[in-house]
């Protein structure tokens, strides 16, 4: 695989923020989140939002009545705006810092938009860290872009046959299918899917 040398740090989406270079965040939750949510009849199980950005989905949780909700992203800024439009939601739950340095371990994650944001080269190391934090009945849901993987990014994109491979490892593929409710300008390029750790 290429490495791709563009540094995501975050510096990098810090000034994405701050320029307003956004053009991922549709300013509310997508309707494929919102559907598989609607259907979660547990709202104690311990939801993590990782490279969440804004953030729609933890408003929609806490709506829902979902009451163990974390987030973590590089950037400072979406989570000041979580916080912002949610002010009762508690701070310790808002994690400024690495992804792949959280050491904690949840029932549910929510993948929108942050798998295709990391450079290519470390969604091996995706997957051994979904893995290493979801609880053994746990299962990681939600979209992945289904376009051909290029140099321009991020997003970065992907096919089925490759998250196929890259997944099957260390988890079950319960679902992983072309999303029918897509919003419009992402169409026919996004899968919906749930997998659960081995």
């Amino acid at each position: 695989m290429k490495i791709f040398t563009m540094q995501l740090n975050k510096d990098y989406w810090e000034n994405r923020y701050n320029t307003d270079e956004i053009g991922w965040d549709v300013g509310q939750i997508t309707a494929p989140l919102k559907e598989y949510i609607d259907q979660l009849t547990d709202k104690s199980v311990k939801v993590l939002i990782p490279g969440a950005g804004n953030g729609y989905e933890v408003d929609y949780l806490i709506t829902q009545g979902f009451t163990n909700v974390f987030v973590i992203d590089l950037a400072e800024i979406p989570l000041q705006n979580i916080k912002k439009r949610n002010p009762d939601f508690p701070s310790e739950h808002l994690i400024q810092g690495d992804f792949f340095k959280l050491d904690d371990a949840f029932d549910l994650i929510l993948e929108q938009t942050f798998f295709c944001a990391l450079q290519p080269e470390l969604r091996e190391k995706y997957t051994q860290k979904m893995h290493s934090l979801l609880k053994s009945n746990g299962k990681i849901a939600g979209l992945l872009f289904d376009f051909p993987l290029t140099e321009v990014g991020p997003p970065f994109g992907g096919s089925k046959i490759e998250y196929e491979t890259l997944f099957s490892n260390q988890f079950h593929i319960k679902t992983l299918e072309r999303a029918y409710n897509s919003i419009k300008p992402r169409a026919d390029r996004e899968l919906f899917f749930i997998f659960k750790p081995k």
